[in-house]
């Protein structure tokens, strides 16, 4: 067993301590207040938080690597990078294409899937989970295409629906539709008997629509304000609607360009179903200024650390990194515990994981220290740290 005591812990949702984090076996087996008889094997953390890793929703690519086409060393890669940032757990993200194609993509996750758990190609890097997949597409609106090819945005007809589901069992986890498409409804309906959670996005749905979408079992909205019906004070579209329905969890990029931190303080306070942080991100983040893939199609990103684009001018994805999106939602009024808590257990429990984005005990010790200033200073897969031996 190993101890790591920290002068505050994020835990349910609020700041507490000082207090300890019990590990065995790469679990965790206590939260406790109560002084703990020093062991051999104790870390004591100086200042800071200490919390869940974080969770990322949406990653579309990574350091150079764009998932949907990714090499099985490219995801380990990518896997090994994100872990470095505090994620810690996240769903790979495939925009849209045909339905094969997709299809094939889940195969490819599964695979990759498979060969962590085994430990194939071990090479003693702490990596990041992958949770599953995350499908932005087919089913979404042409009006708000964004940066997909509307030539292949389809209605999610029963057989559409069907062929999705017939890819691996337990690696689609996630599906942004349009809800006012022809059969959209019923398609959340059977997505979500097969396990399956669902986002509105890319859409053109009235409030009505979006509520029509929760009734049938939706749950979030993706990158809330982009590509989607705007907030208009006799129609609340997309935005207004998710902020006042409590069953829906709001996806927010907090790089402060897809919204600006006017109206990233304004949904963070609004959200009665809460917020997620999220990154968008694709595969040039971390990486220099240049040209990068995203659904196998070519962005450019003009400077270091800039927004990515297509050739038309058009927004496509993010290079933000999920710890950075952290220290946003603070700059926009955030607390340090609801800008954590946007970034580990909401987004988790919209999965309904139990495993991750919490300290609870029987969860995972995936674990990260922050800094005061938030910035990530450790991180725990499992009770391994970065560079060093598995916890007892």
């Amino acid at each position: 067993m190993a101890i790591i005591s920290a002068p505050q812990l994020l835990v349910d949702g609020r700041l507490i301590g000082p207090a300890v984090v019990e590990v065995d076996a790469g679990v965790i087996t206590a939260v406790r207040t109560s002084p703990t008889a020093c062991t051999a094997d104790r870390i004591d953390l100086a200042g800071g938080i200490l919390s869940a890793g974080l969770v990322d929703l949406q990653v579309n690519g990574f350091a150079g690597t764009d998932l949907v086409g990714a090499t099985p060393a490219q995801w380990r890669d990518v896997q090994l990078r994100l872990a470095r940032t505090g994620v810690t757990s996240f769903l790979a993200t495939y925009i849209t294409a045909p339905i094969p194609d997709l299809v094939a993509g889940l195969g490819r996750a599964a695979a990759a899937q498979a060969a962590a758990d085994t430990g194939a190609g071990s090479d003693g890097g702490v990596a990041s989970r992958l949770l599953g997949v995350h499908l932005e597409g087919p089913f979404l609106s042409e009006q708000y295409h964004g940066a997909h090819d509307p030539r292949l945005m389809i209605d999610p007809t029963p057989a559409a629906v069907a062929e999705l589901l017939s890819g691996p069992p337990g690696v689609l986890a996630l599906v942004t539709l349009a809800p006012e498409r022809p059969g959209a409804l019923a398609a959340i309906e059977a997505l979500r008997a097969a396990g399956v959670c669902v986002s509105i996005g890319h859409t053109a749905a009235t409030a009505a629509q979006v509520t029509a979408a929760a009734d049938a079992g939706a749950r979030m909205v993706t990158h809330v304000f982009n590509a989607q019906r705007g907030l208009a004070h006799r129609e609340p579209g997309v935005p207004g609607q998710g902020m006042a329905d409590p069953r829906l969890s709001l996806g927010l990029i907090c790089d402060l360009h897809h919204v600006s931190e006017v109206i990233c303080s304004l949904v963070l306070r609004a959200a009665l179903g809460g917020v997620l942080l999220v990154t968008d991100a694709i595969a040039a983040t971390t990486m220099p200024a240049g040209r990068y893939l995203l659904g196998g199609v070519e962005v450019i990103v003009e400077t270091d650390g800039g927004l990515p684009r297509r050739a038309d001018g058009t927004i496509a994805g993010s290079a933000l990194t999920l710890d950075a999106a952290v220290r946003n939602a603070v700059r926009c009024g955030a607390s340090p515990a609801q800008a954590l808590l946007a970034a580990t257990a909401t987004p988790a429990a919209l999965l309904g994981r139990t495993d991750v984005g919490d300290l609870r005990v029987g969860a995972a010790a995936d674990l990260v220290w922050w800094s005061d200033d938030l910035q990530v200073q450790r991180v725990w897969v499992g009770g391994r740290p970065i560079g060093q031996s598995v916890l007892a």
